[in-house]
């Protein structure tokens, strides 16, 4: 009898506990998992060089690790991909998917880019995350990261691989609003530091952050977060995390004149610092900052 008395109690312990879990993780406001992948398994990037769509290559297929498919869709987002832009018939930039060391120390598959050269002023080929519907909700991107190490010694030079833009942000009328990572080399001894900055036009910064605390990798892994909280006043919120680190956190309108999101550039390969190159892999995107 005593067995059976101290068996139930136990028992009833155990299912409170699982109901608990369960209610904890069912809570409303809990972040969603919006997008995962490394590009694993059936994922691939169709280089059909499709009819007036400005010369994009679309990255498609499943994700089997994860179970997720491309081209990302958060957002209500459609079309997304790599933009060759003054590309030299694609001689100035490239990209494609590699097999590589990752960053836990095994084979795994991620997505490489390049710039040879500047062939125009505004040369590059980044990813992105095109015509976006809900355009003023909260995001949360992590992803790693390996840039190569000689663009980075050169003197005052930038580069970027991470925006975003607001509708009419490129429009000329000053209305819009872009949110951009960039990474900047000191003119006089070379070492490379942080930047983060909202601005109005690229020439007219509302904010700025400069973080030369934290040091920028050369040729190794890290890991970036960026988060924000969309909104005009002050509660909003720009957050830009590596390893772990703030890089910089700004609190204050995250767009201007009421404009949504246009689109989000999640790898950007840009910038004067050439010849350059990046690996991207493990992307996570949720609607908020993950527990």
């Amino acid at each position: 009898m005593k067995n059976f008395i101290i068996t139930s109690i136990l028992t009833i312990i155990i299912l409170s506990t699982s109901c608990h879990k369960k209610s904890l993780n069912a809570l409303p406001n809990a972040p969603k998992l919006l997008f995962k992948s490394g590009f694993e398994s059936d994922v691939y990037i169709d280089n059909t060089a499709y009819v007036d769509n400005e010369d994009y290559r679309y990255i498609k297929g499943t994700d089997q690790e994860t179970g997720f498919s491309w081209p990302i869709d958060v957002l209500g987002a459609t079309h997304s991909g790599l933009h060759y832009i003054s590309d030299d018939n694609h001689q100035a930039v490239f990209a494609e998917l590699q097999r590589v060391m990752g960053h836990n120390g095994d084979s795994t598959t991620v997505l490489f880019q390049k710039e040879n050269y500047e062939f125009l002023d505004d040369t590059q080929c980044p990813y992105e995350i095109l015509d976006v519907t809900e355009g003023t909700k909260d995001l949360y991107i992590k992803y790693w990261i390996k840039m190569d190490s000689a663009s980075l010694v050169q003197p005052d030079k930038w580069r970027t691989f991470f925006e975003y833009k607001t509708k009419d942000y490129d429009t000329g009328q000053n209305n819009g609003f872009r949110l951009i990572a960039y990474i900047y080399t000191d003119p006089n001894d070379h070492t490379p530091y942080w930047h983060w900055q909202g601005d109005a036009d690229p020439e007219h910064a509302i904010w700025e952050i400069d973080n030369s605390t934290i040091p920028v990798p050369l040729n190794q892994w890290f890991e970036t977060e960026f988060y924000w909280h969309w909104s005009e006043g002050d509660d909003g919120r720009a957050l830009w995390k590596v390893n772990g680190e703030i890089i910089g956190d700004h609190y204050g309108p995250t767009t201007r004149n009421s404009k949504p999101l246009d689109f989000i550039i999640l790898a950007q390969i840009y910038g004067d610092a050439n010849p350059k190159q990046q690996w991207i892999d493990d992307i996570e995107i949720w609607d908020g900052i993950p527990e």
